[in-house]
């Protein structure tokens, strides 16, 4: 089944529906194409880690994972990532939206004297499948990276696995399935955030808080004070909302209603788009292009 058929069957069918169908089309574990693994090791690997990233690293446990972010001295979103702990000295960020080369070439800037060594693991591919993991549980990560990891990237609602895996011996998979794992990405209310939003978001707009993938309690971190006070003062006034629009959009496309600008979108998988708009847009219908979006529910279950 192409995917162009999938995103409109996943209109009529109910959720559960929807994942019996993608088990069923997407067998096996075809690879992400879309996803990059950087690595953070080294003795002062945590340490570093903890003092650039929005998440609370040194709270997490080894063999667990949690969202986090990386920030702009302004608060303003670079890039939002699956943060792996292996050990105290291994780290691992999964990158949905590429920029791998750049983003650790400007983490690289900061390590300063501490012994962290950050480099893209090109030997390790992502692969998925919509389908409940064997043993991984939330948060809690199975395997190991010799056997091949195991996580839990959804929920009852529509379960997948994602596997971090040698590069040989994978399947190739194809674009149908990175565009449906997009778009449950975007379901879930992950934000996709490619070149053209890079900084222009803050955790807070792209609802960074469903996911945990922010601390207001942890030490300093770049943007930490404008998170901390946006949300200690209620201030923020704008939030991500998942629509279904008619016609094809892009990130930047202006989100209107009444013939005014309401907000914009933040990205775009198929016929789903997340915008940011303010917390109370009334009843009144939304546009994008011209043409009408749905407001549709986001997904819960994938705070981690």
């Amino acid at each position: 089944m192409a995917y162009h058929q999938w995103s409109r069957n996943a209109q009529i069918l109910d959720l559960a529906h929807v994942s019996d169908n993608l088990s069923l089309v997407f067998s096996g574990y075809p690879r992400l194409a879309d996803r990059q693994v950087l690595a953070i090791s080294g003795p002062d690997a945590l340490a570093f880690a903890h003092a650039q990233f929005s998440s609370d690293v040194a709270g997490l446990a080894d063999g667990h994972w949690q969202w986090s972010a990386w920030l702009t001295a302004k608060g303003r979103t670079i890039a939002v990532f699956q943060l792996l702990r292996l050990s105290a000295e291994e780290l691992l960020l999964i990158l949905a939206d590429g920029g791998g080369d750049e983003i650790g070439s400007q983490l690289q800037r900061f390590v300063f004297r501490r012994k962290v060594k950050i480099a893209l693991r090109d030997d390790l591919q992502v692969v998925g499948a919509f389908t409940a993991p064997d043993s991984a549980a939330g948060a809690v990560c199975a395997g190991s990276l010799h056997e091949g990891l195991e996580l839990d990237l959804g929920s009852d609602a529509l379960p997948r696995v994602m596997r971090i895996a040698t590069a040989a011996g994978t399947d190739a998979g194809d674009g149908g399935f990175t565009d449906a794992w997009r778009q449950a990405d975007l379901r879930y209310g992950v934000p996709r955030i490619d070149a053209s939003q890079r900084e222009q978001w803050t955790p807070q707009q792209l609802g960074l808080d469903r996911l945990n993938g922010y601390s207001v309690k942890k030490g300093c971190y770049p943007g930490q004070e404008i998170v901390a006070r946006t949300h200690f003062l209620g201030k923020a006034k704008r939030a991500l909302q998942l629509l279904q629009v008619s016609v094809p959009a892009a990130p930047g496309d202006a989100v209107e209603q009444d013939g005014n600008m309401l907000g914009s979108v933040a990205c775009v998988a198929g016929d789903l788009a997340l915008a940011v708009l303010p917390l109370e847009t009334g009843d009144a219908a939304l546009g994008v292009g011209g043409q009408p979006a749905q407001r549709l529910p986001l997904l819960d279950g994938l705070a981690r």
